[in-house]
């Protein structure tokens, strides 16, 4: 079946939106009169695999962002299909997200199931994507504590630490649905670095044995699978899915959380270990952009210490809210059994200690995937000397497989650093 004949849904371009606006009442009472609605800016920004996005502007009025899934995989095609479903997902989640963070997610102004469109605020310049800041070595003071909060907020408040049973599985079940995108994250993510596939790639030749190191390591495998069926497995929260660097946006006052369409109820450390993967990832990337005017030292040592402001935030933010809350609905530690003080100290180091390890667990997962699987990220591939960029990757990869396996025997953030330096 084309694209173009599913049950009321076209793929729209630049001339179809401009009808499709002037339709939506939702959306053209953020973009002025009749006059402006005739002279919209309309730019397709959609860089990404899945999506086309665009950015509306007004010429007196405001600016929205609209966006489209469409039912196959953008970079690759028709040959690699892909639910559309997802943007009921996306949108939903922003919907959600917002409601528990909402100086850190854009307003939803508007969602068409059928036609898979979101229309959204839009998240005006100077905000660019955090992985293009951090390519380009700029230090975000606030960026720390903005995904502290975000993460905290999102994943407390789904859970069972504040949801009563009945209101966490009715959540579940529908984001259930979201099968397929998690479908493809247990295969990008934890199946096809680790066997051949037609999709992964590496920079060849200098990565070869590494490639096939990873496919072979026995201990690897073993850790991998036990990450992947917590994936599959541990509904205990509502997660973003995919919070790498490129579904952020930034300023060094603002920072933005967008596209959740890979979102569903899942393991906690999966969001977190995704942003302080892709963190490292950019740590490890800065030799490769250093030059003799920059050597990225200074810059180095901002991302060391924004990882460590990250988890340590984080935990503190995050076990803020389960105190203030330690009587509410959530029904994990009702609190006449563990209303004992010690006693509830010693559930929240368990239940942390367990968070850290699986967050270490996922970064480094996400971190295989980006130097050996499909998709990479352009910290590493925008250096152009191929010699320069294996160092960089190797190191990123020989960090990755030894998180994953020891990431039981770090106490804290402070002494993975070490490890990393």
């Amino acid at each position: 079946m084309s694209t173009t004949t599913l049950e009321g849904f076209q793929v729209l371009d630049e001339k179809s939106l401009r009808e499709y606006l002037k339709k939506t009442p939702s959306l053209s009472s953020k973009l002025g009169n009749d006059d402006d609605l005739d002279n919209l800016m309309i730019k397709e920004v959609g860089d990404g695999n899945l999506n086309f996005v665009y950015i509306i502007i007004s010429p007196s009025a405001g600016s929205i962002v609209v966006k489209q899934a469409i039912p196959y995989v953008r970079c690759i095609g028709e040959s690699w299909p892909m639910t559309k479903e997802r943007s009921y997902f996306e949108a939903t989640a922003l919907k959600r997200q917002h409601g528990l963070s909402p100086k850190h997610v854009p307003e939803v102004y508007h969602f068409d199931r059928a036609m898979s469109v979101i229309g959204m605020r839009y998240i005006e310049p100077p905000h660019i994507i955090l992985r293009k800041g951090l390519i380009a070595g700029v230090e975000y003071p606030l960026l720390a504590e903005h995904m502290a909060e975000f993460m905290a907020n999102t994943l407390f408040y789904t859970s069972l630490l504040y949801l009563t049973t009945t209101e966490h599985k009715s959540a579940v079940a529908e984001f259930c649905a979201n099968v397929e995108m998690c479908r493809l994250t247990e295969q990008v993510v934890f199946s096809d670095p680790y066997k051949i596939s037609e999709f992964n790639h590496w920079t060849t030749p200098y990565l070869d044995t590494d490639a096939e190191a990873v496919r072979n390591d026995k201990i690897l495998k073993l850790e991998v699978a036990e990450l992947k069926s917590k994936f599959c497995e541990k509904a205990q929260a509502l997660i973003h899915g995919d919070l790498h660097t490129g579904s952020v946006m930034v300023t060094r006052e603002s920072t933005q959380v967008i596209d959740p369409e890979f979102a569903f109820y899942g393991p906690m450390g999966f969001d977190v270990g995704a942003f302080i993967g892709n963190l490292f990832l950019a740590y490890f990337s800065q030799d490769g952009h250093a030059d003799h005017g920059n050597d990225r030292k200074t810059y180095k040592a901002w991302i060391v210490d924004t990882i460590v402001d990250t988890w340590n935030l984080f935990h503190k933010k995050f076990t803020n809210l389960w105190d203030i809350h330690k009587e509410g609905p959530g029904e994990a530690y009702l609190h006449e059994i563990y209303n004992d003080v010690e006693l509830r100290e010693l559930v929240k180091q368990k239940y942390m200690s367990d968070l850290f390890h699986d967050s270490l667990g996922f970064a480094a997962a996400k971190m295989i995937r980006r130097i050996v699987g499909v998709a990479h990220v352009e910290d590493l591939e925008s250096i152009t000397d191929l010699g320069k960029r294996a160092d960089c990757e190797r190191r990123a990869l020989d960090f990755a497989k030894m998180l994953m396996k020891k990431r039981r025997t770090f106490n804290n953030i402070t002494d993975v650093i070490s490890a990393a330096q």
